[in-house]
């Protein structure tokens, strides 16, 4: 049986990819390790929920509050106006997105990918079968690359593909229903301190009745089991049971080049889409699943190589700025706990807190409004060049 497309990986970039493909009628075969969970905090924006169709019951909590916590424990919460931020469980999530693809008609094949053959034939994408243990192979006219962070399929596959930055995240999902210490349900809290992470960030992220509480570090010397158990302690949930722990590295900029010129393009982590700053990755992943899906579909169509280039154009299109900001964000205010206190200085604006959580929301920048992005860069020139104090508000 030969696929018009194999989709490696099944999350959420993979398996968006396989559902779009398999209904605008294309053979579609999708290969996923089962049991793995990747750490996330779980967030995603109204946008996501709005274009992609998650049902509410996919939602295990409603975040209406955000707290931002500097290295000397300020904290500024900032109220998430006109909405919610919804929270997943990757565990549950991840897996109804696979169910929703194979409903509609993704072939769904459990095993590990392990390499690309190509002959006379056509393409051939290699497995290791989880139940029997044989190698198998599917042939194909083109391959999804949605692998994750590290991604077997860019390493070999795409130039430059094994060079991507990343931080390591690590997490623990504990038990958490209600409030308890410092920790309630409808709040996310964001700890920018050296001491849990000398180069990222902290978080304590509600699920409805657990709760996720990790950090990421691009640094190998970060002890990151300390870190977290620091945050329980913080957070007055250090004797909640431990339900699981995960680890896994999180892509820190997009690959120049996502396909190979041939047969193959990258979507999700493989491709690196995860914003910098935030290190939000669902909602992007999903989106780069989809272009890599309008890609293939147009090279099937055209039969041009080069329509394989469509991913990257049309994600980068609507989402380079964004992007070139964050980055820009997190190369100024990340360097140091003195850089870290003047950013949660700065949240404690209501601009900030408006415009930044209506580019969450709506994943594009606000342009609207122009004299609060004036005030913002003032005071966002007045800490960068030290004019005033890093508690200055």
């Amino acid at each position: 049986m030969k696929y018009d497309v194999v989709v490696v990986g099944g999350g959420p970039s993979g398996a968006t990819a396989a559902e779009d493909l398999a209904r605008s009628g294309h053979k579609v075969a999708m290969i996923d390790r089962a049991g793995r969970i990747k750490p996330c905090g779980g967030a995603i924006p109204p946008r996501l929920i709005r274009d992609f169709h998650i049902p509410d019951d996919q939602l295990v909590a409603k975040i209406t509050t955000a707290r931002m916590i500097s290295p000397t424990g300020r904290r500024v919460d900032i109220p998430i106006e006109n909405g919610f931020v919804g929270m997943v469980d990757r565990e549950h999530f991840d897996e109804f997105l696979r169910v929703r693809a194979q409903a509609a008609g993704a072939e769904r094949v459990t095993g590990t990918y392990t390499k690309i053959t190509r002959d006379k034939d056509g393409t051939h994408v290699h497995y290791r079968d989880k139940a029997s243990g044989e190698d198998r192979a599917l042939t194909t006219k083109l391959v999804i690359g949605a692998d994750g962070a590290r991604s077997n399929v860019a390493r070999t596959e795409i130039k430059d593909g094994d060079k991507i930055p990343y931080v390591i995240a690590y997490h623990e999902i504990v038990e958490a229903p209600g409030p308890r210490g410092d920790y309630h349900p409808d709040r996310c809290d964001v700890i920018y301190d050296g001491r849990i992470s000398p180069d990222f960030y902290g978080w304590v992220f509600p699920h409805g009745k657990s709760a996720s509480i990790g950090m990421g570090s691009f640094l190998k010397e970060v002890d990151l089991k300390k870190a977290t158990a620091d945050l329980r302690e913080a957070s007055g949930l250090t004797d909640c049971k431990t339900i699981r722990k995960e680890g896994a590295p999180i892509p820190l900029r997009p690959l120049d080049e996502w396909d190979n010129g041939r047969d193959v393009v990258l979507a999700g982590d493989a491709a690196g889409v995860v914003a910098p700053s935030s290190g939000e990755g669902i909602y992007y992943a999903m989106v780069g699943g989809r272009v890599a899906a309008i890609a293939a579909a147009t090279k099937l169509q055209t039969g041009m190589i080069k329509d394989l280039q469509l991913a990257r154009k049309l994600f980068m299109r609507e989402h380079k700025s964004v992007f070139k900001v964050l980055g820009a964000m997190q190369n100024a205010y990340y360097k140091s706990d003195e850089r870290r206190e003047r950013f949660v200085s700065l949240c404690h604006d209501v601009d900030v807190q408006r415009l930044t959580f209506e580019a969450y929301m709506n994943k594009e920048l606000v342009k609207a409004r122009p004299l609060a992005h004036i005030k913002i860069g003032i005071k966002n020139l007045a800490h960068l060049t030290g004019l005033v104090a890093p508690t200055h508000v």
